[in-house]
Order: structure tokens, then C-alpha cells, then sequence
């Protein structure tokens, strides 16, 4: 970023007006918010930025926009949404009791941040570790197979397999094979080994990375799942009922404390 006003950012983007609702108007309340809002749509104004300091700021905008058709922003702009949902009757707020995984679990990192590449450094000192070499994987020596017989011949010492690596090794190989083939494979890769190691009876799954992720709720054919406690700020515990069962932790990238992957496992036993 080399202008830290996200008004100039946005009005090269758009021939409209750009507004902004500044803190001291967020600080009066919903009520001072829905004006400015209301004042902002009579300018042509179609993007807003909306200060917040803290989160009861992100309450009153909830509580302002309560009535918005579509919303976007930032995550910590749902906190105040919740109870408009429940008071509209859009929800119960009512959960069933949360089923965590009782058989043994499993860590599939594909993650390259920080965070994760200092989790998978703290776990792999303790227990079973398999890195994936992208070389082996392209040259068929590396199957999901051979993954699946790593995790199971380890099962009860809760194995880690991980494709995460140092930013010049990671520039390295898609310098080499294509930064898309390699994203692609190693995807593949994770969905059919989560597929396979499930099917083996592990229901207690940590994923490390948003595509890693995304790859392995498409390997389990998942379409809905419970949430759970929460593990770390921004990550909870989920489980999946139906023709799969299963607890999972599905984590962004920088997500996170270094001792997550232990703190899930247990978190998805306990739950």
C-alpha cells in the first residue's frame, strides 16, 4: 500500500463518488450511521468506507445495515449479525449438542505462511511427519495411495502430511512445472488422500490452508457442517454428519498459534 486513504484506492476502481463515514459518526450509534448511509446514497455514492475502532462499532453497523439486502466487508463485520438474524426469525439460535470425532486423527497442511510453516516445524518434532516432494509427485513416484498408507500405518499418533515450504523452494518448483499444475496437483492430491484416509476411519481431520481446504470439503463431497467451539480466534471445530462423519478444523493460512495442530486435534476429540 502506498496511500493508506482506501477512498483514493477505490476511486480508481469506479466512476462514482467514493463516501466515507468517519469514527466520530459511528460512535453516535446505528441511528447516526443509517443517516450518514442514507445522506451518502442521495450523493451517488455507491461504495462507503465505514470506520471501526473497536468491535461495538462493528455492532452498530450491523444493527445500521440491518435491513441492507447484500452486505460486504471484512469478516469481523458479521459480529453484530447474529442477533438480527435470530430477531428477524431468519434463525433460532439454537444448535444441537456438538459431536466431536472419537476415532484418530490426522494433520494435511498445504499451507506455505508463516504461521503454518512455524506449526508444522512445532508438530512434526513429535510425531509422525510426511513432506511431499512436488518432483516425486509429478514424476507418479507420490500417490494418494502412498499418502493414505502413511497416515493409516500411523494411525493413533495423530501423523502430519505437508506440502509446505520455504518461499524460494515453493518459486522454485513453479518456476519449474507452473504455478497453476503445481497448485492443481498438490489439491488433488490432498482431496483423494482425505478421501482415502476417511474412508480408513479417521474422523478427526486438521486442515492447514484456504485451497487445501477448499480441496478436501470437495474430496468428502461435504455439503453442510455444524459449528463447533471455537480453537484458535477465527477457526472453529466442524462437523459433518451423513454418509461422512467427521470433525475437522479448516484454517486459512496465518490462522493460528504455533501449537494449533495439537490444540485442534484435542479441541475435535473433546468437543
Amino acid at each position: 500500500m502506498t496511500d493508506s486513504d482506501i477512498r483514493r484506492w477505490l476511486s480508481r476502481q469506479t466512476k462514482h463518488p467514493v463516501g466515507l463515514i468517519s469514527w466520530a459518526t459511528v460512535s453516535e450509534g446505528d441511528r447516526a450511521i443509517r443517516r450518514a448511509l442514507d445522506e451518502a446514497a442521495e450523493r451517488d455514492e455507491w461504495l462507503v468506507i465505514v470506520d471501526a475502532l473497536e468491535d461495538k462499532d462493528l455492532v452498530e453497523i450491523g444493527e445500521a445495515c440491518a435491513d441492507a439486502p447484500l452486505l460486504t466487508g471484512g469478516s469481523g463485520i458479521a459480529i453484530g449479525l447474529p442477533p438480527l438474524i435470530i430477531d428477524r426469525g431468519f434463525a433460532g439460535g439454537r444448535t444441537k449438542p456438538f459431536r466431536g470425532g472419537r476415532g484418530a486423527g490426522v494433520i494435511l497442511a498445504g499451507s506455505c505462511s508463516k504461521a503454518t510453516l512455524s506449526q508444522v516445524e512445532v508438530y512434526r518434532r513429535s510425531h509422525p511427519s510426511m513432506a511431499i516432494e512436488v518432483n516425486e509427485l509429478f514424476d507418479g513416484r507420490l500417490t494418494a495411495d502412498s499418502v493414505a498408507k502413511f497416515v493409516t500405518d500411523n494411525r493413533g499418533l495423530d501423523p502430519l502430511v505437508y506440502s509446505s515450504a520455504q518461499p524460494d523452494h515453493v518459486r522454485s518448483l513453479q518456476t519449474r512445472y507452473g504455478q497453476e499444475r503445481v497448485a492443481h496437483q498438490l489439491e488433488q492430491l490432498f482431496a483423494d488422500a482425505a478421501s482415502m484416509i476417511v474412508r480408513e476411519g479417521f474422523d478427526r481431520l486438521v486442515v492447514a490452508g484456504g485451497e487445501t481446504s477448499g480441496a478436501v470439503v470437495n474430496g468428502l463431497r461435504l455439503s453442510a457442517v455444524m459449528i463447533g467451539p471455537e480453537i484458535d480466534p477465527g477457526i472453529p471445530a466442524l462437523a459433518a454428519e451423513g454418509a461422512v462423519s467427521v470433525a475437522l478444523a479448516l484454517k486459512s493460512g496465518n490462522f493460528g498459534g504455533v501449537d494449533f495442530f495439537a490444540k485442534a486435534l484435542r479441541t475435535l476429540a473433546a468437543a
